[in-house]
């Protein structure tokens, strides 16, 4: 190892919300010179090149939450066997610190690390902490939270607690220069949708009926990006081309930042990953949380962004063609409104999240390639 080089090792769970952020961190750190390792469960390797040239370990896990009693004492077995296969692979790499992003495969890892007294960072996406951070955040050297409020983040753990932002993709960062589309009463309003699994079947009914319902002189003036099931396309095709609406109907984007920094608008979820795009790149959004997102998480994602003039958040159950045309019609009606919301997301959004992790974790494992110090406590912010 060569002087002043540090090992770090990442735990994340399986979905695009924890891998994401430790992607950006990784790249970040790796440019900065240091060692990584990838500490998972199975589900790791659907991680694919997400973590390409980094050695990765796999341990036992499992959820707990919402499982069956039988299911769930299975789980906490293989919890515990995670937990000694971790402690072994811990003993034998001996990283400078242990970096969890959120999820159950995590757990076994950061548990070990604490037991065997090597530091430890987590990292939060959403507005409130998720239930194996809950776990973890009273043993962590250092808790990083992608909101300046977090729910269920408890006092006591704020002297340990920063805010540092949730990484994003670098092509997302770059939209953050571009200048807002121009609108106006002559120009056409670009609306993307997006929404994957969670989101696309419903906004493939209530959507098209909503903008058929626009005035006319409006309507025209529309084009929409959405991102459809497969099963929908055709189906939500249809519907559009029977009002005269210009569509870019598709499965999968693999152009999507290039078509978040085109609208003018975007509507979708809120998930962590999403409401960090929109606030980095500074793009308005209406926001129809997930309702059974764990803990609720995604509707206060959205109440955060929506509190900062960003954002309309409208609940999964409200969302229906004559609401969603009304909020519409009020949008597209002044020629200033997008743009001082866009500017709003762009005030809170965060594009250097990821260089400002890397200098907690570097902090934390006694290095700091770039020279930085490491923003301030919560209770520090506070006091």
């Amino acid at each position: 190892m060569t002087t002043g080089e540090k090992l770090i090792v990442l735990s994340s769970g399986g979905t695009g919300g924890h891998v994401f952020p430790a992607q950006s961190l990784a790249e970040r750190l790796k440019a900065r010179g240091h060692r990584l390792a990838l500490i998972t469960d199975r589900r790791g390797d659907a991680y694919g090149d997400s973590f390409s040239g980094i050695d990765t370990h796999f341990i036992q896990a499992a959820g707990v939450s919402g499982r069956g009693p039988v299911a769930k004492v299975v789980a906490l077995f293989r919890l515990a066997i995670g937990f000694f296969q971790a402690r072994r692979l811990l003993r034998d790499l001996k990283p400078d610190v242990v970096v969890g992003f959120g999820g159950y495969p995590t757990v076994p890892t950061l548990l070990a690390a604490a037991f065997l007294k090597i530091k430890t960072v987590i990292h939060e996406q959403n507005a409130v902490l998720g239930r194996a951070n809950r776990i973890l955040a009273p043993r962590a050297t250092r808790i990083a939270t992608s909101f300046n409020t977090t729910a269920f983040l408890r006092d006591a753990d704020l002297g340990r607690a920063v805010w540092t932002g949730n990484p994003v993709r670098p092509e997302i960062r770059e939209i953050r220069d571009l200048p807002f589309p121009a609108f106006s009463a002559t120009q056409p309003i670009n609306i993307l949708v997006t929404g994957g699994s969670q989101g696309a079947t419903i906004f493939a009914g209530v959507v098209p009926a909503a903008l058929a319902a626009l005035p006319e002189a409006m309507r025209n003036r529309v084009h929409v990006t959405q991102q459809c099931r497969p099963e929908d396309l055709e189906t939500v095709r249809a519907a559009y081309a029977a009002n005269g609406i210009e569509t870019t109907l598709a499965a999968f984007f693999d152009d999507l930042p290039q078509r978040v920094g085109a609208a003018h608008l975007v509507i979708c979820r809120a998930g962590a990953s999403t409401t960090a795009e929109l606030t980095s790149a500074g793009r308005p959004a209406i926001l129809v949380p997930y309702p059974h997102a764990i803990d609720d998480h995604q509707t206060a994602n959205a109440a955060r962004l929506c509190d900062s003039g960003g954002a309309w958040m409208i609940p999964d159950g409200d969302f229906t063609p004559d609401v969603l045309t009304a909020r519409l019609v009020s949008l597209f009606s002044m020629d200033t409104t997008l743009e001082m919301a866009a500017r709003c997301a762009a005030h809170v959004g965060m594009p250097a999240a990821a260089d400002t992790l890397a200098d907690v974790v570097l902090n934390v494992a006694g290095a700091n390639g770039n020279g930085k110090d490491a923003p301030p406590t919560l209770r520090e912010e506070a006091a």
